[in-house]
C-alpha cells in the first residue's frame, strides 16, 4: 500500500500574481493580500503542485536576527535535495499543511522542527516574496517574517543536514552569491532597508 502524497496549501497564481506584472524579490504585503491568501487557497497533492504553474504553494519564511546579525545556515550533502547541497541560507520555512491552522501556525511548526531554542519569538511580517525566474520559484510564493532572538541561544536541530550560527552582516554578504535564491533576495531587501 502506497502512502498518500503530502497535501500542501496552494493559491491560484492568477489571484496573487497579476499576469505580466509579477515581481522578483520581496515587497511589503498589504493586509488585503494576506486575507486573499487565506481565503482563496486549497490543499492539493504536493507532487502535482511542484509542476503546476497555475498554482503557488504558500511558504512561511522566517529570518532570524539578533540585532544586526543574521542566523546564517549552510546545508550539507546529507539533505535530500541535491540542488541545495552546500548552499547558504538565512531563511527557515516550509509548506503549509492542513493541521497547521494557517500561516502563523505553519511558521510555529517550522520553528519547532528546524530551530533548537528554549523560547518562541514574536514573528513580525516583512512582506511577500516571489521569483518566477526558476522552475521552483514559479510554483511558490513566500510570506516573509522576521524574528529577534534578543541574545538568546538558538541552534539548528538537524545538525546532520545543516550548520548554523549568528553572523555579522559582512559575513552574510560574503556568501550571498552561494545562497539559495530566496535567501539572497530576502537579504538584499533587508540589507537595503537597513542602509541609510
Amino acid at each position: 500500500m502506497t502512502a498518500s502524497p503530502e497535501l500542501v496549501y496552494v493559491v491560484p497564481t492568477s489571484r496573487v500574481i497579476e499576469t505580466g506584472r509579477g515581481w522578483r524579490g520581496v515587497r511589503p504585503a498589504r493586509p488585503c493580500e494576506l486575507e486573499l491568501l487565506a481565503s482563496v487557497g486549497s490543499y492539493r497533492p504536493r507532487p502535482e503542485m511542484e509542476i503546476d504553474q497555475t498554482f503557488k504553494q504558500v511558504i512561511p519564511y522566517l529570518v532570524l536576527r539578533d540585532g544586526p546579525r543574521y542566523f546564517l545556515m549552510r546545508r550539507t550533502r546529507a539533505g535530500g535535495d541535491a540542488r541545495l547541497h552546500e548552499r547558504w541560507s538565512i531563511g527557515v520555512g516550509g509548506h503549509l499543511n492542513a493541521g497547521d491552522g494557517g500561516l502563523e501556525g505553519g511558521l510555529r511548526r517550522e520553528w519547532r522542527e528546524e530551530i533548537d531554542a528554549a523560547f518562541e519569538p514574536e514573528f513580525r511580517l516583512i512582506g511577500l516574496l516571489n521569483d518566477d525566474e526558476s522552475d521552483v520559484g514559479r510554483v511558490h510564493v513566500g510570506v516573509v517574517y522576521e524574528a529577534e532572538t534578543g541574545g538568546r541561544s538558538v541552534a539548528v536541530r538537524e545538525v546532520d543536514k545543516l550548520s548554523g550560527r549568528m553572523s555579522e552582516r559582512d559575513e552574510v554578504a560574503a556568501v550571498v552569491d552561494r545562497m539559495e535564491t530566496w535567501s539572497a533576495l530576502v537579504f538584499e531587501f533587508l540589507d537595503g532597508a537597513a542602509q541609510p
